[in-house]
């Protein structure tokens, strides 16, 4: 087999691959997405990922929006990813922070399951937003 064959059959392959596989794409742009917004505080842009069936109930309360306002998010480290299913996966993130009034760091440990909704061609964090609560 000559060296143009073998790379149309890599790429065929390939194409055959991402084909089956469209979901994959939108998850890592999802969690990149993701990531993103808690890296800058944003709360307003990581609300939009949380689970449109349980929005209401997973949004951030007065309480914990104030306390994001005093935190800078240093670190964003996935510790763990398991993909259960093709519509489930966990991950576990480590997030660094520091308390912009005391300039004192702490980590969070979230564990966050996504499960990805066919209807509307979204991945959606059902495990709701990290808890920045000190102490926990």
């Amino acid at each position: 087999m000559n060296m143009r064959s073998l790379c149309a059959l890599g790429l065929a392959a390939l194409v055959a691959a991402c084909a089956n596989a469209p979901s994959r794409s939108k998850l890592d742009e999802t969690l990149y997405a993701y990531a993103g917004a808690i890296r800058w505080g944003d709360l307003g842009s990581v609300e939009v990922f949380l689970d449109p069936e349980r929005r209401a109930e997973l949004a951030p309360k007065p309480i914990e929006r104030e306390r994001m306002a005093q935190l800078q998010v240093t670190g964003y480290h996935v510790q763990s990813k398991e993909q259960s299913s093709e519509t489930e996966l966990r991950q576990v993130v480590q997030i660094t922070l520091v308390n912009r009034h005391t300039l004192v760091e702490r980590s969070v440990i979230d564990r966050q399951v996504w499960r990805w909704d066919e209807e509307a061609k979204a991945w959606w964090l059902t495990s709701g937003l990290p808890d920045f609560a000190p102490g926990r």
